[in-house]
């Protein structure tokens, strides 16, 4: 069960924005994540938990941020409700996606491992609804994935495939580059893994 930490910053002045503090691990249902968000202080700021399926979709997701609330599964595409801080005022959204996204590390293994994608392959689209902090505003976004290259790394307990995707804001034509090992983000924009106490899974 990989735990570690991960800290975020500004891609452009490279800014702190905070930690989140994770573990996840492969189950009977597929795979979970969950994490608790800290600010550059340390103070709690929200938390994350996902759950996906042997295929990769969402089947339980939920985020508290500044006392705002979302939960949200594979519903009909992805269907969730967000809560206001009084809790008075929720409201339902639906949107024919694939999966969801966001500011944690989960999301971009999440998305991995719901397109399954082969080094060689063609670009695959993939449409996503991200809930962006402070208050988890739902947006809808079209991004594109490319597996680039799949290297074995030797480690302790053996080798480890590590994955590099490119992946493309089809909006604005922005392009990152991901590195993924097993369950573990190694590197993304604006994203480092500052601290991890066990190997990551390697998913079958």
């Amino acid at each position: 069960m990989p735990r570690g930490r991960y800290s975020f910053h500004d891609t452009h002045d490279h800014t702190p924005l905070g930690s989140e503090h994770f573990h996840c691990a492969p189950g009977p249902s597929g795979w979970r994540y969950t994490a608790q968000i800290t600010t550059p202080a340390g103070d709690h700021s929200g938390s994350v938990d996902l759950t996906v399926d042997d295929l990769g979709r969402p089947i339980r997701l939920e985020l508290h941020a500044a006392s705002w609330q979302v939960r949200g599964a594979a519903i009909d595409g992805v269907t969730w409700v967000r809560t206001d801080p009084t809790g008075e005022h929720a409201q339902e959204g639906n949107v024919p996606a694939h999966a969801f996204t966001g500011a944690s590390p989960a999301f971009l293994i999440a998305t991995a491992r719901l397109l399954r994608l082969e080094p060689g392959a063609p670009a695959t689209r993939v449409r996503l609804v991200t809930f962006a902090p402070p208050v988890l505003a739902p947006r809808t976004l079209d991004q594109s994935w490319v597996l680039v290259k799949r290297e074995a790394h030797a480690t302790d307990n053996g080798l480890l495939p590590v994955d590099e995707y490119q992946v493309a804001d089809l909006a604005t034509g922005e392009v990152s580059t991901v590195h993924i090992a097993g369950d573990v983000v190694l590197s993304a924009p604006g994203i480092e893994l500052e601290d991890l106490e066990s190997p990551p899974s390697v998913f079958t």
